[in-house]
């Protein structure tokens, strides 16, 4: 288990991040403290992250409660030792039932291995992820980042970021995922924590803690 970035450096780089983009700055004065999200790592980690894709948080749960109950030793052998039904009747989809096949043999052969998973870097270990049947590299980063703390982390594809980004350059429409990674280069080598702070400042703002912009 990695040990998240603490309050401290949190802070120390929403600064650097304000000094390096004023307008960023302008969301990072109104938005309160936030700690680093931490996920599920290994192998079961990226399973439930696909597991709870598309449901409401309501039916992620349960569902990922009834895989817990079914896969007791959540490994990839132990998936790859279950047919396509077994997994069906856990409260799977079928192309998600596939997707748990497909990380589980990944694993096993090799093409992703979630042990060395933490020793790459971010495109060796974004590139490992999407290779595999199911995942995409929205799925991939932000399992990246909640699992293993990278700090340059950034999912461009992510809409609430993309909002938020809109917000802050005062625009009319949101960015493209392009122009969001595009955005986000002025951010290294915290872009993670420019995600985190967007997220915070997006969450805040819908619960109405602080005014829209």
């Amino acid at each position: 288990m990695f040990v998240p970035p603490t309050a401290q450096a949190l802070l120390d780089a929403r600064k650097a991040l304000a000094a390096a983009d004023p307008a960023l700055a302008a969301l990072e004065a109104v938005t309160p403290s936030f700690e680093w999200r931490v996920g599920l790592g290994g192998f079961p980690g990226l399973l439930k992250m696909v597991v709870q894709q598309q449901v409401s948080l309501a039916s992620a749960a349960a569902i990922w409660a009834r895989v817990e109950a079914g896969l007791p030793e959540m490994t990839p052998d132990v998936v790859m030792g279950h047919d396509q039904a077994y997994l069906l009747s856990l409260g799977l989809s079928r192309p998600k039932a596939r997707y748990a096949h497909a990380i589980a043999h990944a694993h096993l052969n090799g093409t992703c291995d979630f042990d060395a998973l933490p020793r790459l870097p971010d495109e060796e270990a974004i590139a490992a992820l999407t290779a595999i049947t199911g995942i995409g590299r929205w799925t991939a980063e932000v399992y990246l980042m909640f699992t293993q703390g990278r700090l340059d982390m950034f999912p461009g594809g992510d809409v609430a970021l993309q909002e938020a980004m809109r917000w802050a350059d005062r625009a009319e429409i949101r960015p493209t995922e392009k122009q969001a990674y595009a955005r986000a280069e002025l951010w290294r080598p915290y872009r993670g924590v420019a995600a985190h702070l967007l997220w915070a400042c997006y969450g805040a703002v819908k619960r109405r803690e602080i005014a829209p912009f």
